[in-house]
Order: structure tokens, then sequence, then C-alpha cells
């Protein structure tokens, strides 16, 4: 009896060690691991529901109000890359261009050449960005921008600004990014020849609930009433309604993404008219919310309201962009459940700025911390970095340094974050 117990003890060790190697080679991972991950998430939110968690916010600020910082020196809660030379400090005006977009727009468009590409497991924002070069004959693929936007691959989200890096540092074209897109100028630009991704509220079937989602708009049709657009998650050449589209637009204050050629650039600036410029587009897209709420009920409202403190924060009016944002999560209870964003603050950090730059430290940290207790597995740098500088703002510098460790964890070599170890006094 001895011999079969003697290589029992052998070889269970070994099929483990056996089955571990085989579960990690990366095409067994590209096929398994991403449905074990979904399996477990859908495990945790199943015992955990997350649609439960409310935040209520404190509204009581707690020590010394710190200075805003320059944009370009910490993560932004919208990208704010300008096409234009300068910054102007007033409501500017663009120089006199020709015009090279037709007007009227034609009543249909359709673009082609834009290889379209599955996002498998949380890799949404990777596959997008790479269909999208893919039209300006880029050659790479998702897993190439997704070393770059987010080592990490269970990393939940990727920002537009980081999209829009990626583009600047890693090609030889150019990006911008813009907030308050309407129907208009993704027509102009489609029209043009400019495919634009678009982040917008996403639900459908195999996941849970309510999720931010990309997706790349290549055509249109006014007698239709529809958008084409490149879906990473259903498939290619899908169409949807306008109404439809703009509505799960707004999740995302209607965020779009337009890259172009450096020898294009006169021409998206003509597109964009004053857009181009970050003061304009930020009030321009903080009129367009102020509007909705007065217009709008239910979960919409909820977005508006989010749209106009995240505008705000832009703007660096954060008093009222944390008024605004109060009013948006008293309203999310009245939200039905099943519909309830509770994925938000994945994909939106204009809440952290709103209050960190208002002195509510409590409330960064309590939001922080339900967010990411909320994950099936908490991996998200801009929470950790918010919930760290708040935990310094107390005094709290060990709990901070801690945050900014676990922010590396998710995200190595995440600038803001080592900054502020390296002001702590840690070296990253």
């Amino acid at each position: 009896m001895r011999k079969p117990v003697q290589f029992l003890a052998i070889a269970i060790p070994a099929l483990l060690l056996l089955a571990a190697f085989i579960y990690f080679l990366p095409a067994i991972q590209s096929k398994l691991g991403w449905r074990l991950e979904a399996l477990w998430a859908d495990i945790h939110y199943a015992l955990n529901p997350p649609e439960q968690a409310v935040f209520v916010p404190g509204a009581q600020a707690t020590g010394v109000i710190p200075t805003p910082l320059p944009p370009t020196a910490q993560p932004s809660p919208t990208a704010t890359i300008s096409l234009a030379a300068t910054e102007p400090t007033e409501q500017p005006t663009l120089p006199p261009l020709p015009t090279l977009v037709p007007t009227p727009l034609p009543p249909q468009a359709s673009l082609t050449g834009i290889l379209h590409q599955y996002q498998m497991w949380n890799n949404c924002g990777p596959a997008n960005l790479s269909m999208a070069l893919s039209f300006w004959g880029w050659d790479g693929n998702r897993d190439i921008v997704g070393e770059y936007v987010k080592p990490e691959d269970k990393d939940k989200n990727v920002m537009p600004y980081e999209m829009e890096e990626f583009v600047e540092q890693e090609t030889d074209l150019d990006a911008v990014v813009r907030v308050g897109g309407e129907a208009q100028i993704l027509k102009a630009f489609i029209s043009a020849g400019f495919p634009v991704i678009a982040e917008k509220g996403f639900e459908g079937v195999g996941f849970d609930g309510w999720m931010g989602h990309y997706q790349v708009v290549s055509g249109y049709d006014d007698a239709a009433q529809t958008f084409t657009v490149q879906d990473s998650y259903k498939g290619p050449d899908l169409t949807i309604p306008y109404d439809e589209f703009l509505s799960q637009w707004r999740a995302f204050n209607y965020t779009y993404l337009v890259i172009y050629p450096p020898d294009r650039r006169q021409q998206a600036l003509q597109i964009l008219g004053l857009q181009a410029y970050d003061n304009f587009n930020n009030h321009y897209a903080a009129q367009i919310a102020l509007d909705e709420t007065s217009s709008l009920t239910g979960r919409d409202l909820y977005f508006a309201w989010f749209n106009r403190g995240t505008s705000l924060v832009a703007l660096q009016d954060y008093t009222a962009a944390a008024q605004a944002f109060d009013t948006a999560f008293a309203l999310y209870p009245q939200i039905p459940e099943e519909m309830r964003p509770w994925r938000m603050m994945w994909y939106q950090t204009g809440p952290y700025f709103a209050y960190y730059y208002t002195g509510r430290y409590q409330d960064i940290i309590n939001l922080a911390t339900q967010t990411l207790e909320a994950m099936s597995e908490p991996i998200l740098e801009e929470s950790y970095y918010w919930r760290a500088r708040a935990y310094n703002a107390l005094g709290q510098s060990e709990a901070a340094i801690g945050d900014l460790e676990q922010c590396l964890e998710a995200h190595p070599e995440f600038e803001p974050c080592m900054q502020e170890l390296s002001l702590l006094g840690v070296e990253p």
C-alpha cells in the first residue's frame, strides 16, 4: 500500500504544477484565463451586490484647502489637449480658415478600411484605439496598445487622455479629445474622412449591469437615422439609432477622440471650430449638461449632473463642481437598482478633484473605498491615488504610502503616484 500512497504524493503536486504551467501559457490565458476571471467576477458580484452600495457625501471640509496644481501635474478628469498653439484666457475666436467641411453635410457617409478587433476580456480601450489607428495605416494591434496604456492587464479602465497620449508618443499621428459632442460634429468628421472614438455607457448580454465602453463611429445615414459603429464587444458594422447612441453617449459627457495625420491638422481645426479651445469646449459642455438637468429624469438626470460637475472641474470651479456631484449622488438612490451605473467611478475622477480642492478629504476616502471594495479585483490606480492624497492631507502618511504602493501595483510607473511617493520621501 505504500507505493500507491508515495506515487500519489508525488503525482498530485506534479499534476498541479503542470496544470498551473499550462494555465499560464499565453495561448491558454487568451482563451481560458479571461473566462475564469469573468466567472469569479460574477460570483463576487452575486455575493456582494455592488448596485446596493450608495455613496452619501458628507459635505464637510476637513483641513487646509490646497491650491490646485496645473492640469499637467496630475491625472486629468477629462483630456485637456488643445489643437490651438496657445491657450487663450478669454473666449477665443479662430483665425479665418478655408471651408473644408461640406455645408450642408451629405445625408450619408461611410468609412472603410478599419480593421475590426474584438476586445476579449477587459481590453475595450486598446481594441478601439487599435481599430481607429488601423484606418490611418497603423499596423499594430490591441496588445501593443494595451502594454502601453494598461501595463497591468486587469486594470479596469483606460482614460481618453491615456489613449491620446499613446497616439502622440507611439505613432506618427496626432489626436484630440473633446467633450460636449453632438451628432452634427460626428457627421462632420466622418464625412470629411475621420473616424471618431466615442466613450459611452453600455449594457448588453454577457455581463452584469451598466459599464463604460468605447466605439469607433465610422458612418451615418440620415434617412435611416442611424450611426454605424465598429464595436469591440458585439462586432463590426453595427447600426445604432441616433437617439439611442446619444442617450448612451450622455453617460460620459459626450466625450470623443479624433485621430488625424499632422498634415490634416488644419482640417481638424476647421471641423472643431471654437471647440478646438479647451476653455470654450468645457464651457460648452457645462452648458449642455445644465440645460439637460432641466429636461431629463431618472438615470439620465444623474448623468447630466455628473457631467456638469466634470466640466466644472475642468474649468477649475471646484466649489460648483462639488455641488453638482453632490446633486448627482443624491439622485443615485432613486435609480432602480438594476439600472444603477455602479461602475461609474471606474471611469471618472471628477468627484475626487472637486472634493479634494474643497477640502472634503473624508468624502474622497469614503468614495474611493466604496469603489475599490465593490470591485471583484480592486485594481484602479486613480482611486488609490486620490485616496492617498486625502490620507496625506489628513496627516495619515502611512496609509497614503500604502495606497500609493497599491497604485503602482495596479499601474506600474504611473507617474502621479511615483511623484507623490517621492514627495513623501519614499523611493518608488
